[in-house]
């Protein structure tokens, strides 16, 4: 099924790579003369961590044999300096290809002063070039991933590694004869290996689809790629548009801590477009992001016109998303869904929906991206301190639309916990708010919590939070302070049966500091609404951790409550 979809998802580009080919990142280039001589060396680099793509011939698999690439190769390779030892052989081995490709075309001045230049002493080529400026660079930046070289000819555009009429790229048809392919179930030459697709994390040589030799694998003698026989074409599409998505600037991909997701759409029409540029913008965040939040509301309203039927789709439209994680040499799939494009845009609306709480802020930014739903429960406020595990979870809950993980609950009630203290901060904000509300809802679907207040809602943590906000306001009205909240909340969530007689008391003497009779009376009458639904006999000694969560909930919603009233009084 993966394969089926990555195989897909080359013909439907339309614009990867041909067979045989791939775009390569080639970091420096070595400018050459008609005669071959070293002119200087030239840096494509981007930035620190990428440099130009040119379209050459695919890389060679290595393995502990030599192999060199066509016309573009590491330093070893192609003037035989390396930082890891002696590569005289890595250089000989590029000089033959250099040979063999000059022999096939023997009047192309191209290859002929690429030939012209290994006709000279390495050590007085490599004398030359450590003169050349860029040299120190060169040699900091061995190891790079983009500290590949090829050549480029004095007065030309294209480097030799990419001229077409020394590539000898030939379409075959199928021969009909081999093996059937199991992605495309065509007969045809079936593959040993697979070209390696790297993750992040990962060996250079990881491949998602490999075997073990000689590891109890192997059935009726086959070995290697035999096991599961994969055509050569199939191969190549299936392992390019994996590479593709996995590229650093793509928009199909997002990091969640170790694990890589890529997600795609199965058509290239406007609601698959929009469908891939939503989940970017969704998960694909950086530290660096001043608002991560930016776009959420645009994610929100693609998947509602998509859900909707305003954008159009039909029963083919898929969404896939594969989540791949390091694995030694290996690739280990840890995610993969395959879902109607218009019944994932209603399981992510049922998030936004079940994360909605009400909020009285002036700028009402969204608060459901999930890095805002990370950071919020640890204790440094980045995301990339979530506990390990807790991400990959959460991504899991949104994209299927099953119950939130009791770990990011948890989290969530603890940081509350450890920071009601703390006068200078909010602790029970719109965010965890939403957080606690969509745990809650999707585990218990007798007491469905709302969106803000509920005057109907009996359940004995829920109206203890309410009590606590009340009195917490009475306090803020009478003395501009916070103490009740900063001493109290926590045992008041977790035993409200030994606090509450405690801060009633206080709060008498809070509501006598009140200057406006008219608001004593509301406070009194708000009370007493509250406690006239409390349990016969009183409040709860003790209450579990949902019942809890259920407190910071009533607190918020009548917190929030007591701003949306001020609204209206200024309105009004």
């Amino acid at each position: 099924m993966i394969l089926n979809a990555l195989y897909d998802y080359y013909h439907r580009c339309g614009d990867l790579p041909r067979k045989g080919m791939e775009l390569k990142e080639i970091g420096f280039l070595i400018v050459i003369d008609k005669e071959g001589h070293f002119l200087r060396f030239e840096d494509r680099r981007i930035d620190k961590k990428q440099a130009q793509k040119f379209l050459v011939k695919k890389h060679v698999g290595r393995t502990s044999a030599l192999a060199a690439n066509y016309l573009y190769d590491n330093s070893g390779y192609v003037f035989g300096y390396s930082d890891k030892g002696d590569v005289m052989a890595q250089y000989q081995k590029f000089k033959e290809k250099i040979d063999d490709i000059y022999n096939l075309h023997p009047n192309n001045e191209t290859i002929l002063a690429v030939r012209n230049f290994y006709g000279q002493e390495q050590q007085d080529i490599l004398e030359q070039m450590k003169q050349d400026p860029l040299w120190s660079e060169i040699e900091r930046n061995l190891n790079k991933k983009y500290s590949t070289f090829s050549f480029l000819l004095e007065g030309d555009t294209n480097i030799v590694a990419e001229k077409v009429d020394l590539l000898d790229i030939e379409d075959e048809e199928p021969s009909g004869d081999g093996q059937v392919c199991i992605v495309s179930g065509k007969k045809g030459k079936a593959v040993e290996t697979t070209t390696a697709t790297m993750i992040p994390g990962s060996q250079a040589t990881a491949k998602l689809v490999a075997f073990q030799v000689s590891s109890g694998y192997d059935s009726y003698g086959k070995t290697k790629g035999g096991n599961a026989p994969i055509g050569e074409d199939a191969e190549f599409a299936y392992t390019t548009a994996l590479n593709h998505l996995l590229e650093a600037n793509s928009r199909n991909k997002f990091m969640v801590g170790s694990r890589t997701f890529l997600f795609w759409a199965s058509k290239n029409d406007e609601a698959g477009k929009e469908a891939e540029d939503s989940i970017f913008n969704m998960f694909g965040f950086s530290e660096q992001e001043d608002d991560p939040n930016k776009n959420i509301e645009q994610v929100r309203k693609v998947f509602t016109a998509i859900y909707s039927g305003e954008i159009k789709t039909t029963s083919e439209d898929k969404f896939y998303i594969l989540g791949l994680a390091p694995n030694s040499a290996r690739i280990a799939v840890v995610y993969w869904a395959e879902i109607p494009l218009k019944e994932f845009a209603g399981t992510i609306c049922k998030h936004f929906e079940d994360m909605t709480v009400v909020d009285t802020r002036l700028e009402k930014k969204p608060y459901t991206s999930l890095r805002n739903i990370l950071s919020t429960v640890t204790l440094g406020g980045k995301a990339s301190d979530a506990t390990p595990n807790l991400p990959d979870a959460v991504v899991k809950s949104i994209f299927q639309g099953i119950p939130y993980p009791q770990t990011l609950f948890a989290s969530c009630i603890r940081r509350i916990r450890a920071e009601s203290g703390d006068k200078d901060k909010n602790a029970v904000h719109i965010t965890r708010a939403a957080i606690i509300k969509a745990y809650l809802n999707r585990i218990d679907n007798n007491q469905k919590i709302n969106v803000m207040l509920d005057k109907d809602n009996t359940n004995q943590g829920y109206l203890c939070g309410r009590l606590f906000a009340v009195l917490d306001k009475i306090q803020e009205e009478a003395n501009n302070q916070h103490s009740i909240r900063e001493r109290y909340m926590n045992s008041a969530s977790s035993t409200p049966a030994a606090v509450f007689s405690t801060i009633l008391n206080l709060s008498n003497h809070h509501v006598e500091n009140l200057k406006n009779e008219g608001r004593k009376i509301y406070f009194e009458k708000l009370k007493q609404e509250i406690i006239s639904k409390i349990e016969a006999d009183g409040f709860k000694p003790q209450l579990d951790l949902q019942d809890q969560g259920r407190f910071f909930i009533g607190y918020y919603h009548q917190r929030q409550d007591f701003f949306l009233k001020n609204e209206d009084k200024n309105n009004e």
